[in-house]
């Protein structure tokens, strides 16, 4: 721990694994089963406990606390979760990060994911790669966000739903269904379209945009139920991204995804 530079008002408990050119900030509190592998930033009044384990190259903000109990009332003390966080993300002030509630579980999130003031994380919530989570977001238990998404400040997120790849959604909204890949969400449980700029951001090409506004169209805008969009979408010739939308919408069985507004402008 040569390298490390640790404030003198601040509580590292002697197990914990801190690695080379981590600095650890005034008052903040760093537990026994906490792991930092190196080249991190933990401001002041910062607090890990629990099992973590924490990458390189992260900047966690000022009152933030990860590993905390989740806020189940089944949780027993005695179980063993964990938190586990990647690599170069960047968790703003007063972020809460919750360890996993069933024995052996884990909350999880990836690289390079932003996490701006004030969100919450529940219990068992996996957080992909390069996700954009605004300002007092709260993400109740087991919700996932595949890679690429944006969540508007103050918006929430229903236990158990899952957000797909590149998802955008407008702030101060609220979702209890699933939102499949590509699409543009806001107010409470619609989609508005297809998400065409975040699209060409990340460089897919005309013909995947194409066909990926096509299969939107088939599941939103044709008249089908999903049944029906599903087996006339088997019969097309369609890549990777397109059935992407596809099987998540095919896989979105617990909560369903949420239906496009009516009368929506759709971006597609």
């Amino acid at each position: 721990m040569s390298d490390v530079k640790i404030h003198p008002t601040a509580i590292v408990d002697p197990n914990a694994q801190i690695g080379a050119d981590v600095e650890i900030g005034p008052f903040s509190i760093i537990g026994p089963q906490v792991t930092i592998i190196e080249k991190t930033i933990v401001q002041s009044h910062v607090v890990i406990e629990g099992e973590v384990a924490i990458g390189t190259g992260n900047f966690i903000g000022h009152g933030t606390i990860i590993g905390a109990p989740p806020q189940d009332v089944s949780f027993s003390p005695e179980r063993k979760t964990k938190v586990e966080i990647g690599n170069d993300n960047v968790i703003r002030e007063y972020c809460t990060i919750h360890r996993g509630s069933p024995d052996g579980s884990a909350t999880k999130i990836g690289d390079k994911t932003f996490l701006m003031a004030g969100t919450h994380i529940g219990h068992n919530c996996v957080i992909g790669n390069n996700v954009v989570i605004a300002n007092n977001c709260l993400l109740a238990g087991h919700v996932r966000v595949d890679d690429g998404a944006f969540l508007g400040g103050g918006s929430t997120f229903h236990q158990h739903m899952h957000i797909g790849r590149l998802v955008m959604v407008q702030g101060s909204s609220a979702f209890g269904k699933d939102l499949p890949p590509f699409v543009i969400a806001a107010e409470r449980n619609f989609v508005f379209g297809v998400n065409v700029v975040g699209l060409r951001r990340a460089s897919f090409s005309a013909k995947d945009r194409d066909e990926i506004k096509a299969a939107f169209k088939l599941v939103y805008l044709s008249g089908l139920n999903i049944s029906q969009a599903l087996e006339k979408a088997a019969t097309m010739k369609l890549d990777v991204p397109a059935r992407e939308f596809l099987d998540f919408v095919a896989n979105a069985k617990k909560r369903a995804i949420c239906p496009l507004k009516r009368g929506a402008n759709e971006s597609c």
